[in-house]
């Protein structure tokens, strides 16, 4: 699964590093702290995590827009291009993806077309996510949540679905620092 991890960074980098240079400061870090958090999850889940945090906002890239939601617009190019299956659905669903998609009118295609799991690998990829800011500075989770908010104003979509989905982006970051715990206790 090495080969995994490997040619999904290679894919993010092609389409990202040169028309999202700070969306790509951002992946990298992710992808970084992907591969920290990766003791909090199960050996075989680690490469898919770290794949997944690297490819998780590829629907940002202008040439792969369809619907405007990035989470669903990068897992359909990754599913056209016969990628990892699970990994194309944590891209699909990171980061509480449902909640907004919700918001924008898409959560029944979101779901229909893509499962979203409930693991520690999901939790870990949110937490990745949800921990490092857009320019790939490491933040606390409800420092991050707030500069969301910030960042796009009161009325925006965005806001409106980081309010509705703070109790469950901070209960994934949670879970995930006590599993990080409980792997440093057990490797002491």
């Amino acid at each position: 699964m090495a080969g995994l991890v490997e040619e999904a960074r290679a894919i993010a980098e092609r389409l990202m590093s040169v028309e999202l240079p700070r969306r790509w400061r951002h992946v990298q870090a992710v992808a970084r702290t992907a591969g920290e958090a990766s003791s909090a999850v199960e050996p075989t889940d680690r490469d898919p995590l770290v794949a997944a945090a690297w490819l998780h906002d590829i629907g940002y890239v202008r040439g792969l827009v369809d619907t405007g939601f990035h989470p669903l617009d990068g897992a359909r190019w990754l599913r056209r291009h016969e990628f990892d299956p699970r990994v194309t659905a944590l891209v699909a669903n990171h980061s509480c993806a449902l909640i907004e998609a919700d918001e924008r009118g898409l959560a029944d295609v979101l779901a229909a077309e893509f499962a979203n799991e409930s693991t520690a690998t999901t939790d870990a990829l949110w937490y990745s996510d949800m921990t490092t800011g857009p320019d790939g500075q490491p933040f606390e989770v409800t420092e991050r949540l707030d500069e969301i908010d910030q960042r796009y104003g009161p009325d925006h979509v965005v806001t409106r679905f980081i309010r509705r989905a703070r109790p469950e982006i901070v209960g994934a970051v949670r879970r995930t620092e006590q599993r990080l715990a409980r792997a440093r206790t057990a490797s002491a």
